[in-house]
């Protein structure tokens, strides 16, 4: 009778503790860990960095479906790690730097010569990243988030300046990518070679935080 007690009480301590074991291992998993899916936490605070993916360009054309524009083959982007909650979940990421290399930028717009430079203003950028794959970059309260681009023209110098009120992209498992595509961007000043509205399409691959590959959980 005792032995039956015995066991029975250690059953019963057994069963209670097994639903306990799930939930505690998921909230171990947040948002961004880098690896491998589900591999080590990404910190807060941690610096993430990723280049235009192999073999692409980034682009700002004149229509979502066009060829006219401005394409670039070196870009990178740095953001620093602000929340990282358990999965599913938003991460939150401050956006610190977007680069352009201008000796690796071309425009093929009529009467335009070469690229001087693209400048990304305004900067931080809030950046969030969902647990679907969804980023978001949105700017502070009350600005935008704004290009300034500075090409060599037939006629001279010019400024083109574009701006848009966010920007949407989707984060891949299969190449650790950050993937943007026809991003609508408006004129708000430049000359007439500018076109009025700008469309931007990049890939950023792979991911990385201190060299390792960063995953969305």
């Amino acid at each position: 009778m005792r032995t039956r007690t015995l066991l029975t009480l250690i059953c019963t301590a057994a069963a209670c503790a097994l639903p306990l074991a799930g939930p505690a291992s998921a909230a171990d998993t947040p948002v961004l860990t880098k690896g491998s899916a589900g591999g080590t936490p990404v910190a807060v605070g941690d610096v993430l960095t990723a280049p235009l993916a192999s073999g692409t360009t980034a682009t700002l054309y004149s229509s979502a479906t066009g060829t006219s524009g401005v394409s670039c083959t070196s870009s990178q982007f740095t953001a620093t790690v602000m929340d990282n909650p358990a999965a599913p979940g938003t991460a939150t990421e401050s956006l610190g730097a977007h680069t352009f290399d201008s000796a690796s930028c071309t425009s093929n717009v009529l009467g335009v010569l070469g690229v001087s430079s693209i400048t990304v203003d305004n900067l931080p950028y809030g950046t969030t990243v969902t647990s679907d794959g969804t980023v978001t970059v949105t700017p502070a309260g009350g600005s935008t988030v704004r290009t300034t681009v500075k090409l060599r023209t037939l006629l001279g110098a010019i400024t083109c300046v574009y701006q848009a009120p966010s920007l949407t992209g989707t984060a891949s498992n299969d190449d650790n990518s950050i993937n943007f595509t026809a991003q609508q961007f408006t004129k708000t000043s430049g000359s007439s070679l500018c076109f009025a509205n700008g469309y931007f399409t990049a890939k950023y691959a792979p991911v990385t935080d201190g060299g390792e590959l960063v995953f969305v959980n």
